[in-house]
């Protein structure tokens, strides 16, 4: 699972109802937006994670959740800002072990985030969920069942705040732009995205340099 990391987003969408009652979890569609820390006052500490089922045709898939943390530019700036299975720890935000079949229930791959110790230079956390060595398995997201990804709040027995499942039927794309967040002024706003690319995760980091 080697990966060489040696050498922005226009449209903000439509804006959710961030009237629903505090404590219900929301389904987003693509391009939504929750403002998160508005919505959830004193919201800090959050889990990202995703989960996916084992195709029905009996292959494992390892899906690989990983996090560009971006400036103004929408550029990362250094490899340290890319969380991924070899770079696992950065400033305010961790990347769990790494399950490679997708075999059980319930989340498959989780990052640890907390957004107070975030860096005042980082405006936007991206998403990127891909498949490893997808080319060589002929493996797309059109195989894969049952994928998500979902916004939890650690400080309250990780009550889950959204979902954005994601239905690819048919699709070619190995690598898929989740989400985001994105800092706004003093709060976060989650957005749903759900963009597919044919590439790998060098691919996508090349669409942030």
């Amino acid at each position: 699972m080697g990966i060489n990391l040696g050498s922005g987003f226009e449209n903000l969408g439509n804006n959710m109802n961030n009237n629903a009652p505090m404590g219900v979890s929301l389904n987003l569609q693509k391009n939504d937006i929750l403002d998160l820390t508005k919505r959830n006052p004193g919201l800090t500490a959050v889990k990202l994670a995703a989960g996916w089922d084992v195709a029905q045709n009996g292959q494992d898939f390892d899906l690989d959740i990983a996090a560009f943390l971006l400036d103004a530019n929408n550029k990362f700036n250094t490899v340290s800002n890319v969380i991924f299975f070899n770079n696992k720890n950065g400033q305010g935000i961790s990347l769990r072990g790494d399950n490679r079949t997708g075999a059980g229930d319930g989340d498959d791959e989780i990052m640890d985030i907390n957004l107070s110790q975030i860096s005042p230079e980082i405006m936007k956390i991206v998403f990127v969920v891909t498949i490893s060595n997808a080319m060589q398995k002929r493996q797309t997201f059109g195989m894969v069942n049952n994928s998500y990804v979902r916004l939890l709040d650690a400080a309250n027995g990780d009550r889950e705040v959204c979902k954005f499942n994601l239905r690819e039927d048919g699709s070619t794309a190995t690598s898929v732009i989740f989400a985001e967040l994105t800092r706004d002024g003093g709060e976060w706003q989650f957005r749903a995205i759900g963009d597919g690319k044919i590439a790998d995760l060098n691919g996508v980091l090349a669409l942030f340099q």
